[in-house]
């Protein structure tokens, strides 16, 4: 365990992306998950602009942009071949390939009359999309799709296969499929509920299999633990909640961790915690760390235990704002991340930072905080004397 704890206490920066003039958010970030040897290995960003930005993950340099697209939200590669998904608050899902530079989605996922998509993913074999949407009168639905292509209806527009609209009463803010089990997903709301489903089985009531109660909105998701049988959540109020679902059918409690607000119990070192970004599981050594940061651009990366967190390292001169999004490369144990100063940056065990000095924040005109989640300006230890 230590190995891995050194590791990311050995993070340095490679490459920072080519500066852009424009100021915005980079609000998610995922990397293509094929493996060729004669391609390149990319990475999609979606920014607060309605744009998603296509890079070379080791140069950083922007390849090519699918612009012009307000009320995106999430960013997902294709598990495999070049399809980059995002869903939209105009109630599609949107899919382009990666690789052509053309603006115009090559596949549309479009939902029912009213819906406004928040939240997305895709299974681990691609064939089924899931997106969450907003509250709207008094639904808040996860809509399915099949994304399969047939060489029989090329059609670029699709419809639903169908909607799940019983098991949350508030907008679905997160939707994540199991890494290995195309059936299993996981859906959180800011009704507080975290729910587990099957969907290889037909309706909703039987198909919900848990339901883990956070008492606070849901800001991410994610699966852990050996065979993926843990799930962890992140809360807009800074909470974090960890359940495992190996003792479902057992007498024990399936809770491992509940803390309402990790910034009032952890003890970073020569330091504060102001907000949470998400969770990383490193699968190699079966340990979950999750991120957190400063609103200055320190990253914090914290384990978890059932006796709690605790901090392993910070991140030093890398953002000069917000850190908002992530992406851990197991492959070679690089990370990924992006912040409301524009910046993407690229970190590796043991690399030597041969990158210019930290960039300033950039200032960005209030229209980019529709949508977004704006952290305050003021530290979390600031803001407790007041």
């Amino acid at each position: 365990m230590e190995k891995v704890e050194e590791q990311l206490a050995d993070l340095n920066i490679v490459t920072r992306s080519s500066g852009t003039t424009e100021p915005t958010y980079l609000l998610g970030i995922d990397t293509s998950k094929t493996k060729q040897a004669e391609k390149e290995s990319l990475v999609a960003v979606l920014c607060s602009n309605g744009s998603i930005r296509i890079y070379d993950k080791e140069r950083l340099s922007i390849l090519r942009e699918f612009r012009g697209y307000p009320g995106l939200n999430g960013v997902r590669f294709a598990n495999s071949g070049d399809g980059v998904y995002s869903s939209c608050t105009d109630g599609t899902v949107k899919c382009w390939d990666a690789r052509l530079a053309g603006e115009k989605p090559v596949q549309l996922f479009k939902g029912y009359p009213s819906n406004i998509f928040i939240s997305f993913d895709i299974s681990c074999n691609d064939h089924v999309i899931c997106a969450g949407t907003e509250k709207v009168d008094d639904d808040a639905l996860l809509v399915f799709w099949d994304a399969r292509i047939s060489s029989q209806d090329l059609s670029t527009s699709k419809d639903p296969l169908g909607a799940y609209s019983e098991t949350h009463s508030d907008d679905v803010t997160q939707v994540r499929f199991h890494p290995s089990n195309p059936n299993m997903v996981v859906s959180g709301s800011t009704d507080g509920l975290v729910n587990v489903f099957d969907i290889s089985i037909d309706n909703e009531d039987d198909a919900l299999v848990t339901t883990c109660n956070c008492v606070s909105s849901v800001s991410c998701i994610g699966w852990s633990g050996r065979d993926y049988k843990q799930i962890y959540c992140m809360t807009h109020g800074e909470g974090f909640c960890w359940w495992d679902l190996n003792h479902l059918d057992t007498d024990e409690p399936i809770t491992r961790l509940n803390i309402p607000d990790v910034r009032e119990v952890i003890n970073v070192k020569e330091g504060i915690l102001d907000y949470l970004v998400g969770g990383l599981y490193h699968e190699k050594m079966d340990k979950l760390f999750v991120v957190g940061g400063t609103n200055t651009g320190i990253i914090h990366l914290l384990s978890c235990a059932s006796s709690g967190l605790s901090h392993v390292t910070s991140l030093h001169g890398g953002h000069a704002a917000t850190v908002r999004s992530f992406c851990w490369n197991v492959q070679d144990d690089s990370l990924l991340t992006g912040g409301e100063d524009a910046q993407l940056l690229l970190w590796k065990p043991g690399a030597i930072d041969k990158t210019s000095t930290k960039k300033d924040s950039m200032k960005i005109a209030s229209s980019v905080y529709q949508r977004v989640r704006v952290h305050s300006n003021d530290s979390y230890k600031k803001r407790k004397k007041l």
